[in-house]
């Protein structure tokens, strides 16, 4: 089939190879203009963008595309069979929708409905699930509210984070992609609607998502939470006024109760009490303006003992 590929960062690489890999041919390959990255700030080009170079494919970085007349000439030009949009980070307009004889596909790192919105990934683990997966779905104007082609289950290991998911589930979604296309071809994957009554979202992360609140979740949540929000926000409190950042923790066994935030030591370890009188304990941990390092040498000169609240 021709094909025009939407994608932008890492997530869709393994998809745009194996859409490579099968024979299609990639007419143009769209993503979003070069940022700049890092303290330095340097200019650096999207991984989709690097991988379609080396593949010696047409690459074009609109900065906007509802409005863009000579981005929607250049496509009707083309004509494809199918757009397939892979994490490409701009909402795909009217116009573009309707272009293809197979409409526009997307990969969605969730199985929809749940988790519908910009950090399906994130979310699921973050909300303590066990399992998760990838969707294949007709786009449509609602957000990732259109029919659903195909999906598949994977499992989310104790202990596993969003990092973690984000290769797995990207790996995993590139052959979903390529039998998507296949079956939607020849007539044997037929849409099917999404019952809009389980809907559930996962917007766009803020760096207030990562503020733990020891009087709303339990230890498991807040631990499951670190987890989704991995490499960004992460975890963090405060210690007396100081922004405290917690960069390893996991749920500690302690029989008494607490006020929600109450530290007390254990064994070399600072335990923080939680909702419906749970404990974490934090292993790894980072004061404002300090290095990170395990919780035995944070303790001898950070000022955290037992009685300390945080929050």
């Amino acid at each position: 089939m021709k094909l025009v590929f939407c994608g932008t960062p890492q997530f869709a690489v393994p998809t745009l190879r194996a859409l490579i890999a099968a024979g299609h041919e990639i007419a143009l390959v769209v993503s979003q203009p070069d940022r700049p990255v890092g303290r330095s700030q340097q200019l650096t080009a999207p991984p989709v963008k690097e991988t379609a170079l080396a593949a010696g494919l047409e690459v074009t970085q609109p900065e906007k595309i509802k409005n863009n007349a000579a981005f929607r000439a250049r496509l009707e030009a083309i004509g494809p069979d199918a757009i397939v949009v892979v994490a490409y980070g701009r909402i795909i307009p009217p116009w573009m929708l309707a272009l293809p004889r197979l409409g526009c596909i997307n990969l969605h790192g969730s199985l929809l409905p749940k988790y519908r919105g910009a950090a399906p990934i994130q979310w699921s683990v973050a909300m303590g699930e066990t399992v998760t997966g990838n969707t294949t779905m007709l786009l449509e104007e609602g957000l990732d509210t259109g029919p659903i082609l195909k999906q598949q289950e994977i499992p989310i290991s104790s202990g596993q984070t969003a990092a973690d998911l984000f290769d797995v589930l990207a790996k995993a979604g590139a052959p979903l992609v390529v039998e998507t296309l296949a079956g939607l071809n020849d007539g044997t994957i037929k849409p099917m609607p999404q019952d809009h009554s389980r809907a559930t979202l996962a917007p766009l992360l803020s760096r207030d998502d990562g503020r733990m609140d020891f009087a709303k979740h339990t230890a498991r949540e807040l631990w499951s939470r670190w987890r989704g929000f991995q490499p960004w926000p992460g975890a963090f409190t405060f210690l007396e006024g100081k922004k405290l950042i917690v960069h390893r923790m996991q749920p500690a066994e302690k029989a008494s109760a607490a006020d929600p935030g109450t530290v007390e030591v254990k064994d070399g370890t600072p335990l923080v009490a939680c909702a419906q009188g749970t404990w974490l304990a934090l292993t790894e941990l980072q004061l404002e303006g300090k290095k990170r390092m395990a919780a035995s040498e944070f303790l001898r000169g950070a000022g955290l003992h037992s009685g300390v609240r945080l929050g």
